[in-house]
């Protein structure tokens, strides 16, 4: 898989260990941000092919952000996560254009790769 991600949390530890799992996937973390204002400057950067994006950042919430992302001229695609199960509703994640929504304890289970695999 020749693809690129960004990933998007304000967790630095989470970064990195998302980071070394899409690695080990053959996914190239291609940048990362801690906050929304900032993944909208990375993304336009590197514009990478996909997007991971934690619903709740200190300058603002990923559903929001993963409809600016989804909207940029690449159409990246985006995936919603957080540690809390319930943090998007589905029909939230519809609206943000977002492919999916997962919690964080499931992003290693495959799923995340199936989804961007798939799309």
């Amino acid at each position: 898989m020749d693809r690129s991600i960004l990933v998007v949390d304000d967790d630095p530890a989470f970064r990195e260990l998302a980071g070394r799992f899409l690695a080990a996937a053959g996914i190239t973390v291609a940048a990362e941000a801690d906050t929304a204002a900032e993944a909208i400057l990375v993304a336009e950067e590197t514009r990478p092919d996909a997007i991971l994006v934690d619903v709740e950042l200190p300058d603002g919430d990923g559903i929001t952000l993963a409809g600016a992302l989804t909207a940029l001229p690449w159409q990246p695609q985006v995936v919603l996560t957080s540690v809390d199960p319930d943090a998007a509703a589905p029909d939230e994640v519809r609206r943000s254009g977002a492919l999916a929504f997962l919690s964080k304890d499931k992003l290693a289970g495959g799923t995340l790769l199936r989804l961007l695999n798939d799309s």
